[in-house]
């Protein structure tokens, strides 16, 4: 009976070396992941999470950047709710992200098919369009103040050439926000052609032969195999444009500085004006932190929606 119990004292003991050796090599493993995360997450916390505890902390208080801070609870929020001026920009990046999403999701997808066939110099042609992404957004806002200028800009001289009159792009609501709208366009329609080529490029092309076989036409193919294909990058590029035109703010602070009036403040700029010029830096916390919300709530719905849709298939 003693050497049946030290047998089996020993098969136990032989069992669990097996056991304790894979919970070290998992532990190897995580500390490993671990590792290789680490210095993300710590440029994260100190530049995306403690930044923004912070900003949510200094939108419950009255302060101008000086001097002991007052609290003030939920006053700053319950202010944008009479704001006409905060509503007209939430209006006003509304417009623009109307404006500008379809046309850059439809104009990244159709240079990405054109740039993706066989074309003379598309080399070329890609590096233009995609040459307004390495340009910052001062740098391009100048240029396109240059070409949007109302008294001598080279769009009205061209437009007084031809025989047409110069547009007001500076002094009326309306021509100063489809100037943003065109500028905004201009500068990432490359980051969405990049995309998409991307995603073309992993299409088989046998799947274009079985279409052409079965007689689809080139509208056909695109429309049922293209489109579908890079449903993926369209996913991603309409979460990043969106963010991109809730946070748009150096390209319009350049052109136009949320004028003439208010007709092309939006919302970043409208922050930017109470946190550092009018210096109600509270307020003007309130405002990035609705951003923010807006942002991720849409984030969520898109996500929520793509989840969907992809699971039913």
């Amino acid at each position: 009976m003693t050497t049946l119990t030290a047998r089996g004292r020993g098969h136990a003991t032989a069992s669990s070396r097996p056991r304790a050796a894979r919970r070290t090599a998992r532990l190897r493993e995580s500390l490993v992941g671990w590792g290789f995360a680490a210095p993300n997450l710590v440029l994260m916390t100190l530049f995306l999470f403690i930044p923004i505890v912070w900003a949510l902390i200094l939108s419950l208080q009255e302060t101008k950047g000086f001097g002991d801070p007052e609290w003030v609870g939920v006053d700053n929020y319950a202010k944008l709710v009479g704001d006409p001026v905060f509503w007209q920009s939430l209006a006003n990046t509304i417009v623009f992200t109307i404006a500008t999403v379809p046309i850059e999701l439809a104009g990244g997808l159709g240079l990405a098919v054109l740039l993706n066939s066989v074309l003379p110099a598309r080399g070329v042609f890609r590096t233009i369009i995609v040459l307004p992404m390495v340009i910052s957004g001062v740098a391009s806002g100048m240029i396109a103040v240059i070409l949007f200028y109302e008294s001598n800009g080279l769009l009205n001289k061209v437009l007084t050439a031809i025989g047409l009159g110069p547009v007001a792009w500076q002094s009326q609501g309306v021509p100063a926000m489809i100037s943003v709208v065109i500028a905004a366009i201009w500068l990432r329609i490359g980051f969405n052609m990049i995309i998409y080529l991307a995603g073309l490029q992993n299409i088989s092309p046998e799947l274009y032969e079985a279409a052409r076989i079965d007689g689809a036409s080139r509208w056909q193919q695109f429309r049922s195999v293209t489109v579908p294909l890079v449903g993926p990058s369209t996913f991603f590029l309409l979460i990043m444009n969106v963010i991109a035109s809730f946070q748009v703010f150096d390209l319009i602070f350049v052109m136009t500085g949320g004028g003439p009036g208010n007709a092309t403040s939006v919302l970043v700029t409208y922050a930017y004006r109470n946190g550092f010029q009018i210096r109600e830096q509270g307020y003007g916390a309130a405002i990035g932190i609705v951003i923010l919300v807006i942002t991720l709530a849409f984030t969520f719905i898109q996500w929520k929606t793509s989840r969907t849709r992809d699971l039913a298939e």
